[in-house]
């Protein structure tokens, strides 16, 4: 508790002010938000599909905002992983039904909320990158708490000002108390999870975490297909053997570079 609450110990080096995460506090409320709401307008696979490139948004903020430098070369290996996810999902369904996904009626506006979520995705992680790098005394701990300080923050006018989901949620609750224990439970299972995502972004960078996460539901859905019995089109393999490729290649260039000079490890962008 002491180290959360602190900003600065004698011996130690800086906390960041509890003040720093405000901004991507507010980007990590908003921008999952914005994603739920796309679902009304698109179907859950198509979300898929367009959210395979949130590693991209990363880069390219980055770049703009933080001035930071990645090697073509590592564009090229997150362009692999990106397509070799999208591919994966596009050829894993009959033409009739791909076209459903990928161009329903009011699919624009469900895309472009999208687009939101994934830039607003991308700025919270530069932003978490920034202040690591801004203060060496910055932990893991210290991050998930004050992120989901400011994120609950946020959430509370949005859920009981603007919509009635929070006041649906407390009905709900007293109508049906012994859901609250799948809740806590619920709650329980995702700060066990939170303490996993922001030690990888501390210790790895944020384009890292990113890598992870667009990867996992991939690594799932080819888990359960191979488990399942279910075979995989000519096309699945080959994104297959792409996701593969990228994911090896980074790691195998990350680790070539691991004892290069400081200045060459930074332009890596980690």
């Amino acid at each position: 508790m002491t180290e959360v609450l602190s900003t600065n110990t004698a011996g130690k080096q800086e906390h960041p002010p509890w003040t720093a995460y405000w901004k991507p506090g507010f980007s990590n409320c908003f921008g999952p938000a914005l994603g739920f709401q796309a679902l009304y307008y698109i179907p859950y696979p198509a979300q898929v599909l367009a959210k395979s490139s949130k590693m991209i948004p990363v880069m390219l903020l980055g770049t703009l905002l933080h001035k930071r430098s990645y090697p073509l070369i590592e564009y090229l290996f997150c362009f692999m992983v990106t397509a070799g996810v999208s591919s994966f999902a596009w050829f894993g369904r009959g033409a009739k039904k791909l076209k459903a996904v990928a161009y329903p009626g009011q699919a624009p506006l469900g895309y472009f909320l999208c687009f939101l979520n994934l830039l607003l995705d991308g700025y919270t992680n530069v932003t978490q990158d920034a202040i690591n790098r801004s203060y060496k005394g910055s932990t893991a701990l210290h991050m998930m708490c004050w992120m989901n300080f400011w994120t609950g923050l946020f959430y509370i006018p949005m859920m009981f000002l603007v919509s009635s989901s929070g006041s649906e949620i407390l009905r709900f609750l007293v109508a049906y108390p012994e859901a609250l224990r799948d809740v806590l439970y619920f709650c329980m299972c995702g700060a066990v999870g939170q303490l996993f995502i922001f030690y990888t972004i501390k210790a790895f960078g944020s384009l890292t975490n990113t890598l992870v996460t667009t990867t996992r539901k991939f690594f799932s859905i080819l888990a359960s297909v191979l488990w399942s019995g279910n075979g995989l089109t000519a096309e699945q393999w080959g994104a297959v053997g792409m996701v593969f490729s990228g994911l090896l290649s980074s790691s195998w260039y990350k680790h070539r570079n691991q004892g290069k000079p400081r200045g060459k490890a930074r332009q890596r962008g980690r």
